[in-house]
């Protein structure tokens, strides 16, 4: 689907500027057959429910490139931005590794407190 998205407008807009410019997954990783993100966000030491899922990367079409938007809807100029991260780890062919992100946006005119933790998992 890259460059066929219809653009709304703002952050989101950005972000998928962002991934239709990054290079494929598949070519940055050769022999990279499956790749799957479990995530969780969390506000202090409270993990929040409805921000946690899995994500099945599609390892032939997916961008090299790994962005979420902070699920606070309050937040602005947030986001978590961990490509280096996952890049790194899967270069060096890692098969399960974790990471986390703190936002750095602006909710009710105090830092978010907003963090996202990940765990992936890696098939070669």
């Amino acid at each position: 689907m890259r460059g066929q998205r219809r653009y709304s407008q703002g952050p989101v807009r950005e972000r998928w500027t962002r991934e239709d410019a990054a290079p494929r997954l598949a070519d940055e990783v050769a022999g990279l057959k499956q790749l799957t993100l479990e995530i969780e966000e969390s506000m202090g030491d409270s993990v929040i429910d409805t921000a946690r899922y899995v994500r099945h990367i599609p390892v032939e079409q997916a961008p090299a490139h790994f962005e979420i938007p902070c699920s606070d809807s309050k937040c602005d100029g947030g986001g978590h931005d961990f490509t280096q991260e996952v890049m790194e780890a899967l270069r060096a062919g890692e098969t399960d590794f974790e990471g986390e992100s703190a936002c750095g946006g602006q909710s009710a005119s105090e830092p978010c407190r907003r963090v996202l933790r990940f765990t992936a998992r890696a098939r070669y």
